[in-house]
């Protein structure tokens, strides 16, 4: 359920992860080629970047397809960022399809998009309120509660995912998480690759299954974070 990509580096239009792969996640909207877990991911899109004029993320959510946005490409092209986030979505069975239900969700200078489903009683507990009544929602303000509390963000996604998989083990917490400075991942339950320069200045792709087939791209093995900042890409079990 869902796809998602980020990437950390110089700064690049978000056409990148979308349009311009072969494989960007137009294509993975209605083409997946490695999704375990449904067919197509028509319930919505969403993207944010980090743009130098304001502090905080910008976001551009809709709950129609991705390919059905007529304005999309435009702004795509144009919006530019070092640090950039989007995710087309795959809803949840019972889940909401609305704008606060559709990633990347924020709080103050964090995105985090989320590929999965789990149970939202096994993470309510963690957090007083979420954007929306979905599943994700509710991880998302889990990891900005501890966050706000003052835990670097992999260790945030670390505590709320292993507390997620223990309350629901039938739980996916693919979560990409970033603040415009660095992104933290977890692959647990399903697909997460990594495609890196020869330098950490090259910057880091991280995707639900590759953008494109240049070689370079990596698997991330099931129940492990990565983190990648300025000064390169560490992966560690969960």
């Amino acid at each position: 359920m869902c796809r998602h990509a980020a990437w950390l580096g110089a700064p690049r239009p978000l056409a990148s992860l979308i349009h311009e792969p072969g494989h960007g996640l137009l294509r993975q909207a209605h083409a997946p080629r490695l999704q375990r877990y449904g067919t197509v991911n028509a319930d919505g899109f969403g993207m944010g970047w980090y743009d130098v004029c304001r502090a905080e993320p910008v976001r551009y959510r809709r709950t129609i397809p991705i390919w059905a946005d007529a304005n999309l490409t435009d702004i795509a092209r144009v919006a530019r960022s070092g640090c950039l986030l989007a995710a087309v979505r795959s809803a949840t069975a019972g889940m909401p399809i609305e704008e606060s239900a559709t990633a990347p969700f924020a709080d103050g200078p964090w995105l985090l998009s989320h590929n999965g489903r789990v149970a939202r009683e096994a993470v309510r507990e963690l957090a007083e309120d979420a954007e929306s009544s979905c599943d994700s929602a509710w991880l998302a303000a889990a990891v900005f509660t501890r966050r706000r509390m003052g835990d670097p963000l992999g260790e945030a996604l670390v505590e709320v995912v292993t507390h997620a998989g223990v309350k629901d083990p039938d739980a996916r917490l693919n979560l990409l998480a970033c603040d415009g400075r660095s992104i933290a991942a977890t692959a647990w339950g399903d697909t997460l690759f990594l495609h890196l320069g020869d330098h950490p200045r090259d910057g880091v792709l991280m995707a639900s299954e590759p953008l494109d087939d240049r070689p370079g791209w990596q698997a991330v093995p099931d129940r492990t974070l990565v983190l990648a900042a300025a000064d390169g890409v560490h992966v560690q079990p969960l």
